[in-house]
Parts: C-alpha cells; sequence; structure tokens
C-alpha cells in the first residue's frame, strides 16, 4: 500500500511539474499564429502598396502619352491630321490628289488609297472613306 501511494503521490507531483509545460505549448502556438497572421497582413500590404504604385506609373506614362500627343506635330496648315483620324472634305478634290507620286518621292500607294498634298505634307488616304493611313511631313 505504502507503494501505491507513492507512486500516486509521483504520478500527481509530475502531472501538476508538466502543466504549466502544456500551457508554455500552447502560448507558443498562440504566439506562432499571431506571427503568421502578422506576416499575411505584411504580405498583403505589401500587395496593396505595389498595386498602388503600378497605378501611379500607369497614370504618370497616360499622362505622359496625353502630353506627347499634344506635343507632336500633325499633317496640314494647322497641324491636326494625324493618322487614324479622317481627312477634311475640302481635300477630297481632285486639285489636292497627288497622280506623279513617284516625282514627289513616294511609294506607290496601295489599292484603294492615295496621296494628298496637305500643305507642305503628305497623306496618304483612303479613297472610300478619307480615313488616313500614313502622314509624311514636309520641312
Amino acid at each position: 500500500m505504502n507503494k501505491r501511494l507513492i507512486a500516486k503521490s509521483m504520478i500527481a507531483l509530475m502531472l501538476a511539474a508538466n502543466a504549466p509545460a502544456f500551457a508554455q505549448n500552447h502560448d507558443r502556438r498562440d504566439d506562432r499564429r499571431e506571427y503568421r497572421d502578422d506576416r499575411r497582413e505584411d504580405r498583403r500590404d505589401f500587395r496593396d502598396e505595389r498595386r498602388e504604385d503600378r497605378r501611379d506609373y500607369r497614370d504618370t506614362r497616360r499622362d505622359d502619352r496625353r502630353d506627347h500627343r499634344d506635343a507632336r506635330r500633325g499633317a496640314g496648315p494647322r497641324h491636326d491630321l494625324y493618322r487614324g483620324n479622317r481627312l477634311p472634305s475640302n481635300y477630297n478634290h481632285r486639285q489636292y490628289v497627288v497622280d506623279n507620286w513617284r516625282a514627289h518621292r513616294l511609294s506607290a500607294p496601295p489599292r484603294g488609297h492615295h496621296w494628298v498634298q496637305v500643305g507642305n505634307d503628305y497623306v496618304l488616304a483612303a479613297i472610300a472613306t478619307g480615313v488616313i493611313a500614313s502622314v509624311l511631313l514636309g520641312n
């Protein structure tokens, strides 16, 4: 009986001594979770910052393109004729169409297009629609 009492007291003593160790392990798990959560939030913040940086970069590039578009010189006396725009209707008359494109050192116009002289500049435009395909600026 004495041995059993000693064994029981030893087991109780060991369990009592290990209880704080179990609590410490639990605390460590909580610490790890908090650390993981913090890292996850940091990654989110980093992603958000990068996303904002990309937006800012796109905005500045868009502004640069607008500035460049405003600064470039178009064809015609008012410099307002650009590729993709429509040629004004007053340039559809025969007097502006360049038939001797070789003499003006221009390439052969593709089928359905013709060269039109606008001031010192030459514009390659579609015959049917008047959409400008190319612009050559003169000096």
